[in-house]
């Protein structure tokens, strides 16, 4: 029964596009956010028309639309975290990035991610937007290695990608005080996740990789990477726990139409063989 003693969760605040598939964008992380505990605040910045298979259609939301949106909700509750993850046009990062400044103590994450549904007149002015304005306040910059190059060193014609250590000097030129690099294919059938710091590797894990193709899963990773931040870890815990999370969602994720696999975020919540013979209430993920 409520009181009014009853403690809220820590509320993360998130700006992306809505995905009415279920997939990636907002209701990825509404659901991750959820999944450890946490109180999602969506704010809407585009709208995709889109399936489980791919993006059709972008339609754009008007910058004003979006801070009202964020103003609303701020002036009611406090926020312990926040994520930026597709913004849609550069009207609308100048809008956001003019409101992360006036919550400076909060920690940021950006997902590099979704430049490919950018009209190619929009994509060089959109990433230049995201270069000045948002990527100097973000704490945590995350995305797998095609998408932060695209993002960093959107020039870049060498065969073969840019270096670890060439993104993250990259970054730190923009302001970015920390680089997460997933997704890196490594040998015998394994991927490397990179947490770095200008100074060094602060966490380097490897998972098997999987053979499914799956959407919204850097999606999924930076949102409950915000979420566990929120609730007060330290970054490399917070990494530690939130690519496990992910690792629990991808092998138990499904298929829910004719495209990709979609991470199940709530993989807990399912019921195990242990389930049937000693019925009870689900458990929450374990965080530590």
């Amino acid at each position: 029964m409520m009181t009014e003693s009853t403690e809220s969760p820590p509320a993360v605040m998130f700006f992306n596009a809505a995905d009415p598939s279920g997939s990636a964008g907002l209701a990825a992380d509404l659901a991750s956010c959820s999944a450890v505990g946490c109180h999602p605040l969506p704010v809407t910045t585009a709208l995709w028309v889109r399936d489980t298979a791919e993006i059709f259609d972008t339609i754009e939301i008007e910058a004003d639309a979006v801070v009202e949106q964020a103003r609303a909700v701020l002036e009611d509750v406090e926020i312990s975290a926040w994520k930026v993850g597709f913004l849609g046009s550069v009207d609308v990062v100048n809008a956001v990035a003019e409101l992360l400044a006036d919550y400076s103590q909060v920690p940021l994450v950006t997902y590099a991610g979704n430049f490919h549904v950018l009209d190619e007149s929009q994509t060089d002015d959109y990433i230049k937007a995201m270069q000045d304005l948002i990527l100097p306040q973000t704490r945590v910059l995350t995305g797998n290695q095609s998408a932060l190059t695209q993002l960093l060193l959107p020039e870049w014609e060498g065969e073969a990608p840019p270096t670890l250590d060439a993104l993250m000097q990259k970054s730190q030129q923009l302001g970015v005080q920390y680089l997460l690099v997933t997704g890196i294919v490594a040998s015998e059938g394994k991927v490397e996740n990179v947490l770095m710091s200008p100074r060094r590797v602060l966490l380097r894990e490897s998972f098997e990789l999987f053979e499914a193709g799956f959407t919204g899963a850097g999606d999924t990773l930076s949102a409950v990477l915000t979420a566990i931040l929120a609730n007060g870890a330290k970054l490399d815990q917070a990494v530690h726990e939130a690519i496990e999370y992910l690792d629990h969602c991808l092998d138990f994720g499904y298929r829910p139409g004719m495209g990709q696999v979609v991470p199940d975020r709530f993989f807990w919540a399912q019921p195990t063989d242990e389930d049937d013979e000693m019925p009870g209430e689900p458990g929450t993920p374990t965080l530590q």
